[in-house]
């Protein structure tokens, strides 16, 4: 396997401890009963600031998780793994490690340069297999 796909394994697993963590602070915010309903009505209480920055974390990594998925995809299938596309992959996910507590604790301005460094390795992986 190369380190890309690895890496995207990694990734998969990572977003799977993040749904782990936003699942239990949204039932400790408001509570099984309402985690477990249909949610046809709003909670009868507020899910908190850490509970809310998690759940904007976790969709936000499933928003990159795809283009990162595509620029692996894109490596793999045109066998053009380089040392540098490795790089690339780890820094993805270094990025991604980083920004969960850095969204959780609201520490402004880094979450946004650990999301663009994550995004842009993601984009210089592509780039990379077209030249």
């Amino acid at each position: 396997m190369t380190a890309e796909l690895t890496v995207l394994a990694l990734a998969i697993l990572l977003q799977a401890v993040q749904f782990g963590a936003y699942s239990i602070r949204a039932n400790l915010d408001v509570g099984p009963g309402y985690a477990m309903s249909a949610r046809d009505r709003a909670p009868s209480r507020p899910m908190s600031d850490l509970g809310g920055r998690l759940q904007r974390a976790l969709t936000n990594h499933f928003e990159g998780l795809i283009l990162f998925t595509a620029a692996v995809t894109l490596v793999t299938l045109s066998d053009q793994s380089t040392t540098f596309t490795a790089a690339c992959a780890w820094a993805y996910l270094g990025a991604r490690i980083l920004y969960v507590p850095s969204y959780a604790l609201d520490l402004s301005p880094w979450r946004s340069v650990v999301w663009m460094a994550g995004f842009f390795a993601t984009i210089l992986m592509v780039i990379s297999t077209l030249i």
